[in-house]
């Protein structure tokens, strides 16, 4: 038989969130959730399937994920989150709220390094929130304030997600880059004005004003750390290297900086270094193989079509088309991982955000910023699951600060996709080419 467009539809999204209530692993739902529709449809066979995975695969593009995770795991091996964390104590400790301002803004230079949440939330999270429960800040806040925080990991250049997005919606990754980094900063800058509020409120202490000495040891100890982004995003930018290679670089460097300079990383940590390495890379590029399969599936039976034409027909306008895709992107980001969302939801609203005008890199800083807002939000929330275990507390002790904390960040994206040249102004400036 042929299986008709609503009835595909209906499967493949029944059978996918059924699967996932029944809490199997966001990557095998998305690759099950295809076979009932497969064995229906006398047009396709499980080799088609198969094929858009490893199609998937085949990609130098997607060989910079396991990288960025290596180097980010080298990095917080070789303690330069330590380093990282003394720079940002004497550059923004010394103001109501101290080790909170420096909670962001230590997240805010690890992304520069890392484009990695997670590794973010992870290797800060066991440094600052003890700290931050010795000087008497709540565990709750200090739990939320590393999870929201975190979320810059993927927004700020550089950036596993737009290196995904970048392969997947064939866009420049470099314009990405540039294109994030506004938002990302602007991000930073609210979360502190809420930790300044917080500060006010509970009277939080000051770490003391640092001293020119402190000053200058702390930029001397994270100096060759903080040339990793200028490697990293500059040559991109520059055109000298694509990102996969400068995910290499950046991972060498790393290396070097561990076993070499800094004297931190053995033989015997570089073991468990490459295997956690390899165990979240391998999670993450099952996941693009079965999110693809679903994916194709949806194409072949033209869903995103008919998702183009109904939304083509509501005439809702540039504006109304971004809050549609931002609340899209945040309600997907809450239930599934952030990689198979762009490339099922992604892909779809594509044609979508073309038609209502939408530049293709202020829609792609849109989506990431709204889909790295899930990783604090349950019940998926990976940065706040991991900081509530660091705090040990309960997610649900931690929600009402998370929520507190979100508001502004919202704020910034609503500002992002109300003036779309807060994103696109840097890499029309710096990447011109990039939008010929």
């Amino acid at each position: 038989m042929i299986v008709s467009t609503l009835t595909a539809c209906i499967i493949l999204v029944a059978g996918f969130l059924l699967l996932v209530a029944l809490r199997l692993p966001v990557a095998f739902a998305l690759g099950i959730a295809t076979i009932p529709v497969v064995l229906m449809d006398i047009r396709l066979t499980p080799f088609i399937v198969l094929d858009r995975m490893f199609q998937s695969y085949n990609s130098f593009i997607l060989l910079a994920v396991p990288f960025f995770l290596l180097a980010a795991n080298l990095m917080n091996s070789g303690k330069v989150t330590d380093r990282l964390i003394e720079l940002a104590r004497v550059l923004t400790g010394w103001m109501p709220g101290g080790l909170g301002h420096v909670n962001v803004a230590v997240s805010m230079l690890f992304a520069g390094i890392s484009g990695s949440s997670t590794a973010d939330a992870a290797g800060c999270g066991k440094i600052l929130i003890p700290a931050m429960q010795k000087q008497g800040y709540d565990t709750r806040f200090a739990v939320a304030l590393t999870a929201c925080s975190s979320v810059m990991g993927v927004i700020i250049p550089p950036s596993i997600l737009m290196i995904v997005w970048g392969g997947v919606m064939q866009v420049s990754p470099g314009a990405l880059f540039l294109g994030g980094a506004v938002p990302g900063f602007m991000i930073g800058l609210s979360l502190m004005a809420t930790v300044l509020g917080y500060a006010l409120v509970y009277n939080y202490p000051t770490y003391g004003k640092p001293s020119l000495s402190e000053l200058w040891s702390a930029l001397k100890g994270s100096f060759l750390a903080m040339l990793t982004p200028i490697f990293v995003i500059g040559s991109i930018v520059g055109g000298f290297v694509t990102p996969t290679e400068s995910a290499v670089i950046a991972a060498g460097y790393a290396l070097i900086l561990g076993m070499f300079v800094y004297r931190t990383v053995t033989i015997k940590d570089l073991g468990v270094v490459f295997y956690d390495t390899a165990r979240f890379a391998s999670i993450s590029l099952f996941a693009i193989g079965t999110a693809s399969a679903f994916g194709f599936m949806l194409t072949f039976f033209k869903v995103p079509t008919l998702i183009v034409e109904s939304m083509t027909a509501a005439e809702m306008g540039t504006v109304g088309t971004g809050l549609l895709i931002a609340g899209l992107f945040l309600l997907f980001g809450l239930f599934i991982d952030a990689i198979p969302t762009i490339i099922i939801l992604g892909t779809v609203l594509k044609p979508v955000a073309a038609a209502a005008g939408l530049d293709p890199i202020a829609f792609a800083i849109i989506a990431i910023v709204s889909l790295s807002f899930g990783l604090v939000t349950p019940p998926y929330g990976l940065c706040l699951l991991i900081s509530a275990a660091i705090g040990g507390l309960n997610v649900v002790q931690v929600m009402k600060d998370v929520a507190i904390i979100l508001i502004p960040m919202l704020i910034i994206l609503l500002l992002v996709i109300l003036f779309p040249q807060i994103s696109l102004w840097l890499p029309q400036t710096l990447m011109p080419g990039a939008f010929q």
